[in-house]
């Protein structure tokens, strides 16, 4: 018989419209969950009669779905509860009525079940349809009074493993004459560092080899600057993870972007990695050779 550790978790996420069910499934996304988000009932057989899942899978259920019904869903519900080595859990994002009504006004969005009528009557329609579902729901959030970042801190109290947040750092190296990477949170500009392309010894190097490396950490100035960074990384780590943020992107730039920006992107996923930081490097010039 499968043990509770070994069993795989598969999370179905609904709500009134308005109430977060797209934020929760996108975080749920963040903590490593496989997500599809809007599949018809009709399709979850074929989707779970499969081998047994390998990671935890979230399901976003929408009342828009063709062939959405409480009876539908809460039937499914029960086939899945009763299937070995599935721990089944059913989040309902739940919100006042005259919030939901406040949230609509304010994206000035048609509600969905009343295209052409009220919001008020869109409203409380989806609210009756899905009475029986948020009474069965194993993991009910009021968001009425949460912003996002709450919200997404409930979630992760709910299901981010040990209360883990994740937050992947990735790091790129790059030369401004081809412009600067896109999507990239941090900049730091390391042409002030003495350049290895003078040196005809080393040219044909780049910065993931140790004589190029020792080279540019030989200049003076190499040391207080990538402690001063690391130190800031560090300081902003914790405050990107406070903020909701599953990506971080620094990038290092030099003229070339094959040397000293290579260096200091090497340097930096390795300081980051012995804290245990889960980290990417990407050297975008060396990609061109």
């Amino acid at each position: 018989m499968t043990s509770e550790l070994h069993k795989s978790r598969l999370v179905l996420v609904t709500g009134p419209a308005g109430a977060g069910r797209t934020t929760a499934i996108k975080v749920l996304e963040d903590l490593n969950f496989e997500v599809i988000d809007n599949l018809p009932l009709a399709f979850w057989p074929r989707l779970l009669d499969g081998p047994q899942l390998d990671q935890s899978m979230a399901l976003g259920i929408d009342t828009r779905n063709r062939d959405f019904s409480a009876t539908g869903l809460l039937g499914q519900l029960d086939k899945l509860v009763e299937r070995s080595g599935l721990e089944v859990n059913l989040l309902y994002l739940d919100c006042r009525a005259e919030i939901l009504l406040h949230r609509f006004s304010e994206t000035r969005r048609r509600h969905p079940l009343a295209p052409a009528e009220s919001t008020e009557t869109g409203v409380q329609r989806e609210l009756n349809l899905l009475n029986p579902i948020r009474d069965r729901a194993d993991v009910l959030i009021d968001t009425s009074d949460l912003n996002v970042h709450q919200l997404r801190a409930e979630i992760e109290r709910w299901f981010a493993p040990d209360g883990a947040r994740p937050l992947a750092v990735s790091i790129v190296s790059f030369s401004f004459k081809r412009g600067l990477p896109r999507g990239t949170d941090m900049l730091f500009d390391c042409r002030f560092l003495t350049n290895p392309y003078w040196n005809p010894a080393l040219r044909a190097n780049d910065g993931r080899s140790e004589d190029v490396q020792a080279y540019v950490r030989g200049d003076a100035r190499f040391t207080p600057f990538f402690d001063r960074v690391l130190d800031l990384t560090r300081l902003l780590l914790p405050a990107y993870v406070e903020e909701g943020k599953s990506h971080l992107s620094i990038g290092f730039g030099c003229t070339g972007g094959r040397h000293r920006s290579v260096t200091l992107a090497e340097t930096l996923a390795k300081a980051l990695a012995d804290d245990g930081m889960q980290v990417s490097i990407r050297h975008r010039e060396l990609e061109q050779l």
